[in-house]
């Protein structure tokens, strides 16, 4: 039997101090809130703090679990080529504790938006269901299973 493969992400909704919230810009996503894949050997706390500090700068200190999330949708990547397989994501809020706005490999741009404005600015479907998330949640957790290509659909949405 082969053994399934999962691409396993986090991704941070990282406030400061005024309560604004942390997006970066990426080449092919535009904004988004920081994260990225947990590398082999990392455990999801680590993946996230080196990821928010690579893509914005900011140092930060994960507060708590917002939302566990399924993309069973299999689809190319970005070349045409390469099989994007299914992706489990976790996404935590975040407190800001230093580091300065920087732009890295993966982002053009990092920088700080009114809490209530991110939806205005977010254009891709799922980050901005994932957003929303946050902005509902009120100590629980979310779970959502969705596909992105080659359209967006939320196959199921719940609170855990």
């Amino acid at each position: 039997m082969a053994m399934p493969t999962h691409i396993v992400a986090v991704g941070g909704i990282v406030e400061n101090e005024q309560g604004h919230v942390l997006l970066v810009k990426t080449q092919h996503g535009g904004w988004v809130f920081p994260g990225g894949q947990v590398e082999v050997g990392e455990n999801l706390m680590d993946a996230l703090i080196r990821e928010i500090q690579e893509e914005s700068g900011i140092h930060v200190v994960v507060s708590c679990l917002i939302g566990v999330y399924s993309n069973t949708g299999i689809h190319k990547w970005h070349d045409g080529v390469t099989d994007i397989p299914t992706k489990v994501m976790l996404d935590f809020m975040c407190k800001s504790v230093g580091g300065e706005l920087c732009a890295s490999e993966e982002t053009s741009e990092s920088s700080w938006f009114e809490k209530g404005k991110v939806l205005d600015i977010i254009t891709a479907p799922a980050i901005r269901s994932r957003y929303q998330a946050y902005l509902d949640s009120r100590g629980s957790s979310f779970y959502m299973d969705y596909v992105t290509k080659p359209n967006f659909e939320v196959k199921l949405k719940r609170t855990i």
